[in-house]
C-alpha cells in the first residue's frame, strides 16, 4: 500500500500515528478484499485550527471535527443501506482512494470523554474515514447502520469495542 502520511502536528508523531495508520487501514483493505500493494491513501495528520479551515473550505463548516475524508471516486450506493461500488484500479494499475484528515485535538478530546484509549479512538476515526473513501455514509438512516456495523466488524478484528455500545446499556 501507498500511505502517504503528512504530520503537521507533531503529538501525532508521540503518539504513534504511523503504526495506528497502517494497521487501521491494512484491517479495512483486508475486510474488503482490497490488494493493500495496489491502494493509495493520504493522510494529513493535524490540529483543531487545521482540520477547521479544511471543515469551512469543503463543508462550509467552519469548526473542528475529527476527521474528514475526501474520496478518490464517488462509489456511494444509490439506495439507502446499499453496497457502494468496489474501486477499480486507475490506468496505472493502481486503486486511488483518496485523502484522509485527522485532528489531534478533537481525537484525544473524545478518547477522554468516551473513556478510551488514544491509540483505540484513532484507529476508529481511521477505519471511519477509509469507509468513507470507500464510498459508505452515514446521512441517510440504513447508510449508517451498515457503516457503523462494518466499523463494528473490523473494530473487532483488531480488539477494539464497539464504540457505539455505551458501558450502561443493557
Amino acid at each position: 500500500m501507498t500511505l502517504d502520511i503528512t504530520i503537521e502536528d507533531g503529538r501525532w508523531q508521540d503518539a504513534g500515528l504511523e503504526a495506528l495508520a497502517g494497521e487501521a487501514i491494512s484491517a479495512v483493505l483486508a475486510h474488503f478484499a482490497l490488494d493493500a500493494s495496489m491502494c493509495e491513501i493520504s493522510l494529513l495528520a493535524c490540529d483543531d485550527p487545521r482540520i477547521a479551515d479544511l471543515n469551512a473550505e469543503f463543508r462550509e463548516k467552519p469548526v473542528p471535527t475529527n476527521v474528514l475524508s475526501w474520496p478518490a471516486e464517488d462509489l456511494a450506493a444509490e439506495a439507502d443501506g446499499g453496497v457502494p461500488q468496489p474501486p477499480e484500479a486507475d490506468f496505472t494499475g493502481e486503486i486511488p482512494l483518496g485523502d484522509i484528515a485527522v485532528s489531534f485535538d478533537t481525537c484525544a478530546r473524545e478518547a477522554v470523554e468516551a473513556g478510551k484509549s488514544l491509540a483505540d479512538h484513532t484507529r476508529h476515526l481511521i477505519i471511519h474515514g477509509m469507509l468513507h473513501l470507500l464510498g459508505y455514509d452515514h446521512i441517510r438512516d440504513r447508510d449508517a447502520a451498515l457503516m457503523e456495523g462494518i466499523e463494528i466488524l473490523i473494530l473487532g478484528k483488531l480488539g477494539i469495542a464497539n464504540p457505539y455500545m455505551s458501558e450502561d446499556a443493557p
